[in-house]
C-alpha cells in the first residue's frame, strides 16, 4: 500500500506505460490504472463495503456522468460532419480553393491545420472534436497532394489544443466561477496569447519549408488575381457553412449542439450539390464516425473514472498541498507549478485538472503577487499542453486513432509544437500584459 501521493503517482504512471507497451487500448489502459490506483492506496472503507464495490461504484457514477451529457452529442456530429466533407469533394475543393491564397506563402497548404482547427475550435469548443474533424478533411489530403505528413500531424496536434482559448471556453467558464473571476474578461483575455500561438505554430511551418523544401510538394504552382477570384467559387460554399455555423453560436441563435445538426445538414447538401453523395461514401462515413466517436468516448470514460480515482485517493490535493508547503519565490512557483499540470495532464482531463487544483493553488499564486485573471489564461494554456504532453496526451491518443500511425512517430512529430508551447508560456510569465491588455481596455 502507498500513503505517499508522489510516490502512488509515480507507480500508476509505470502501470499505465507497461499498459501502453502491451498495446491494451487506451481507454482500457486508463481503466486498468484506475484500478491499480484503488486498489494500492490505503483506502478506509466501512466493513460492509469491500474495495471492489467501491471500484464498481466509482467506475459506474464516472462512466455515467462523463457520457450522459446533452452537449458531449455535438461530438459525434461534428465527427460526422467532418467524416461526409472528407469522402466527397467538398474537402477536395476547400483545399484546391485555399491554394491560391496560401500557395504564396511557404509551406503553402500546411497551414491549412492552424487555420481551420481556429475556426473549428471556435465551433465545437472540443480539443478532441476540433482535432478528430480537422484531422479527417486535411491528413490523408495533404498527404496526396506530396505534403509531410510528419508535420501535418504536428501541427494538427499543436492546433487542435487551440480550442480552449477560443471562447466559448469551457474551462474558462468553470474558472472564473470556481475563482470569481469576470468570464468576459477571461475570454478577451485569450484572444492575443491564442492569435500569437496560432502565429508562432504557422512561423514554424514556414521555417521548415524554407530549411527543407522537401517538405511541400516540388512543383510550386503560380496564380493570378483572376485565379484567385476564380477560386472563390469553391471556397464561398464552405467559408459560408462555416459562418452560419459559427454565427449561430457567437450571436446566440444556437447551441454546439444544434450549430453541429446544422454543420451536418450543411454539408450533406454540399456534397449533393456537387453530386458526389453516394450510398456508398455516406454509409462509410457513418460507420467511421460511430467508430471514432466509440475511441474517443471509451477514452473520455477512461480517463472520467481515473479522474475520480486520483480525487478519491487524493493524489492532487497531496501535491498541491506538497507544493504550498515549499513557500517558493514567484517564479520558481510557476515553474513548480507548470511541472506540476503537466504531470498531471497525463492523467487527467482539464476541467478535473481545474476543480481539483484551484481551491489550494489560486490562494497561493494571488499571494505570490499573481492576478487571478492572468492566472487563469496561464492554466488554461498549460491545459492546452498537456493534452500533447508525450507519452500519453489525450490529443495524441485522437490522432493516433485517426492517422493510423505508430505512437513513436506521432510523439516526433508532435515535439517541436510542443516545445513552442512551452515557449508561449514562458512568454506569458516574462510579459503578462498580453493577457491584461485587452481586458483593460473593456468598457465597464
Amino acid at each position: 500500500m502507498f500513503t505517499d501521493p508522489l510516490i502512488l503517482t509515480l507507480v500508476l504512471f509505470g502501470v499505465l506505460l507497461l499498459c501502453l507497451l502491451a498495446g491494451l487500448w487506451i481507454g482500457f489502459s486508463l481503466f486498468t490504472v484506475g484500478i491499480a490506483g484503488m486498489l494500492l492506496h490505503q483506502v478506509n472503507l466501512p466493513p460492509t463495503i469491500s474495495i471492489f464495490d467501491k471500484i464498481g461504484g466509482l467506475m459506474a457514477n464516472s462512466v455515467w456522468n462523463s457520457l450522459n451529457s446533452w452537449s458531449l452529442t455535438a461530438l459525434p456530429l461534428f465527427i460526422l460532419m467532418g467524416e461526409i466533407l472528407f469522402r466527397t469533394a467538398v474537402s477536395t475543393r476547400l483545399l484546391n480553393g485555399l491554394l491560391p491564397w496560401l500557395g504564396w506563402i511557404p509551406g503553402r497548404l500546411l497551414h491549412i491545420n492552424v487555420v481551420a482547427c481556429s475556426l473549428f475550435a471556435a465551433v465545437s469548443g472540443s480539443s478532441a472534436a476540433t482535432t478528430a474533424t480537422v484531422g479527417k478533411i486535411t491528413l490523408d489530403e495533404l498527404s496526396k497532394r506530396g505534403y509531410d505528413r510528419s508535420l501535418a500531424i504536428g501541427s494538427l496536434a499543436g492546433a487542435g489544443t487551440l480550442g480552449f482559448l477560443i471562447p466559448p471556453s469551457l474551462i474558462m467558464i468553470i474558472y472564473g466561477v470556481l475563482s470569481d473571476t469576470s468570464i468576459g474578461k477571461l475570454f478577451i483575455g485569450g484572444v492575443i496569447p491564442g492569435l500569437v500561438l496560432a502565429g508562432f505554430y504557422s512561423l514554424y511551418i514556414a521555417g521548415r519549408a524554407l530549411l527543407n523544401p522537401q517538405v511541400v510538394p516540388g512543383h510550386k504552382e503560380r496564380f493570378t488575381g483572376r485565379d484567385r477570384l476564380a477560386s472563390l467559387g469553391d471556397l464561398a460554399p464552405v467559408l459560408l457553412l462555416v459562418f452560419v455555423v459559427l454565427g449561430g453560436i457567437y450571436f446566440g441563435f444556437t447551441t454546439p449542439t444544434e450549430a453541429a445538426v446544422i454543420g451536418v445538414l450543411g454539408s450533406l447538401l454540399l456534397a449533393l450539390a456537387y453530386r458526389n453523395l453516394t450510398w456508398d461514401n455516406f454509409r462509410q462515413s457513418l460507420l467511421q464516425a460511430v467508430r471514432t466517436t466509440g475511441m474517443i468516448c471509451l477514452i473520455i470514460a477512461g480517463a472520467a473514472f481515473l479522474s475520480q480515482v486520483v480525487g478519491f485517493v487524493g493524489i492532487a490535493r497531496g501535491i498541491s498541498q506538497a507544493i504550498a508547503a515549499m513557500q517558493l519565490s514567484p517564479y520558481t512557483l510557476l515553474l513548480v507549478l507548470g511541472l506540476m499540470y503537466l504531470v498531471l495532464g497525463m492523467i487527467l482531463d482539464g476541467i478535473s485538472i481545474v476543480v481539483m487544483t484551484l481551491p489550494i493553488v489560486l490562494p497561493i499564486v494571488v499571494q505570490a503577487g499573481f492576478s487571478p485573471l492572468w492566472f487563469g489564461i496561464f492554466l488554461v494554456i498549460m491545459v492546452e499542453l498537456s493534452q500533447i504532453t508525450p507519452p500519453v496526451g489525450f490529443s495524441l491518443f485522437v490522432i493516433q486513432g485517426i492517422a493510423a500511425e505508430p505512437v513513436a512517430a506521432i510523439l516526433k512529430a508532435t515535439l517541436p509544437f510542443f516545445l513552442i508551447m512551452i515557449g508561449m508560456v514562458i512568454l506569458l510569465a516574462l510579459f503578462p500584459e498580453m493577457v491584461l491588455y485587452l481586458p483593460e481596455k473593456m468598457i465597464h
